[in-house]
C-alpha cells in the first residue's frame, strides 16, 4: 500500500502543477506544500486571489485570516510530511485525509455502528503506463488508463479507523 499512496502523492503534484500553471512555479516548497494540502478548503476564487498575492508573507497571512494556517500547520513535521507525500494512515482526521488526497470520489453515511458519525469515504484512482496513480475526482468522466485502484477508509467520528485497498473500482 505504501507503495500505491508514493504513486499518488507523485501524481497529485503534477496535477496541481498542470492546473497552477506559473504562479504555483514560483512558490517555495514549503509555501506549495502547504497550498496544496489546504487548497482543499478554499473555493475556487479564494484559490486564485490566494495565487496573486505578491509575497510569501503576505499569503501566509491570507491562509492565517482564513483560518486554514494552523489546520497544516498544528501537526508536526513528520506528519506534514506524510500529508505532503499522500501517506494516509489509521488514525487520521477527516481534514488530514482530506489535505492529502481531497475530498472523495463517494462518500457514504454508515449506520449500525457505535461511532455517533460513520462514513465509508472511496478514493479512486487511475493507473498509467508507468504505475502512477491519478486521482479520479468527476464521477461520469471517461479516464483512459490502464489499471484502477481504490482505497476504501471507514472513518468514524472523523478519525480513520480502517483502509482497504483494491485492484480495482466498485
Amino acid at each position: 500500500m505504501r507503495h500505491a499512496r508514493a504513486l499518488i502523492a507523485t501524481a497529485l503534484v503534477a496535477i496541481a502543477l498542470m492546473t497552477g500553471g506559473s504562479k504555483l512555479s514560483r512558490l517555495s516548497d514549503a509555501e506549495y506544500a502547504h497550498y496544496r494540502a489546504l487548497r482543499v478548503f478554499m473555493e475556487e476564487d479564494a484559490r486564485k486571489d490566494w495565487l496573486k498575492l505578491k509575497t510569501p508573507e503576505a499569503r501566509d497571512q491570507a491562509l492565517k485570516d482564513a483560518g486554514l494556517w494552523d489546520k497544516f500547520y498544528a501537526h508536526n513535521d513528520e506528519v506534514r510530511q506524510q500529508i505532503v507525500e499522500g501517506d494516509v494512515r489509521v488514525g487520521w482526521t477527516r481534514d488530514m485525509v482530506y489535505m492529502a488526497w481531497d475530498v472523495p470520489f463517494e462518500r457514504k453515511r454508515l449506520t449500525g455502528r457505535e461511532a455517533q458519525r460513520s462514513e465509508l469515504f472511496v478514493y479512486r484512482f487511475q493507473l498509467d503506463k508507468e504505475g502512477v496513480a491519478t486521482p479520479v475526482v468527476n464521477k461520469g468522466v471517461d479516464y483512459k488508463g490502464v489499471g484502477e485502484r481504490q482505497i476504501e477508509l471507514l472513518v468514524d467520528d472523523d478519525v480513520v479507523v480502517e483502509m482497504k485497498e483494491k485492484d480495482r473500482w466498485e
